[in-house]
């Protein structure tokens, strides 16, 4: 396995990776506005990062963290925003390798904490995530506003 940053040139390698995650996930979207959504994370810049997932030397997969801060958590943190593997390639351990140099890559960024979202549904996702690390906060409910489409009250 092996993870390299994606670059504004690999865009037509992406998009087809967002698209069918989007499929998966039930996210409707234009391809134009995939991009518009993801070009801003391609290179090296503040607001996250995108990665491209290679195994045997083809794309596989990409993960997306975008960055941000919590006084909650004293620090720096990132949010997974996106995660996505072919499912050819699924059920190899690819996943958990991935997640793990993630783990490692954002805490060599200073990064203290990594959030993350999966479907209520998705029992095999969730058990990968939970033996990673991370914890389901049955307190907490993620909410959330889009403020694009919204009029002024």
């Amino acid at each position: 396995m092996e993870l390299r940053i994606a670059e504004v040139t690999d865009v037509d390698v992406l998009l087809p990776l967002v698209r069918q995650y989007h499929e998966f996930e039930q996210i409707e979207m234009s391809d134009a506005d995939r991009i518009k959504a993801f070009s801003p994370l391609l290179g090296q810049n503040t607001l996250g990062q995108i990665w491209l997932i290679l195994s045997s030397e083809q794309v596989v997969g990409y993960i997306a963290l975008c960055f941000g801060y919590s006084i909650e958590f004293g620090g720096r943190d990132a949010f997974v925003d996106e995660f996505f593997i072919e499912a050819a390639a699924r059920g190899q351990g690819l996943g958990r390798e991935v997640l793990a140099t993630i783990k490692a890559e954002a805490t060599h960024r200073g990064i203290i904490a990594l959030h993350l979202e999966v479907a209520r549904t998705n029992g095999r996702a969730k058990k990968l995530y939970t033996a990673l690390g991370f914890e389901a906060r049955e307190y907490f409910h993620l909410m959330s506003c889009p403020l694009r489409n919204i009029g002024v009250l």
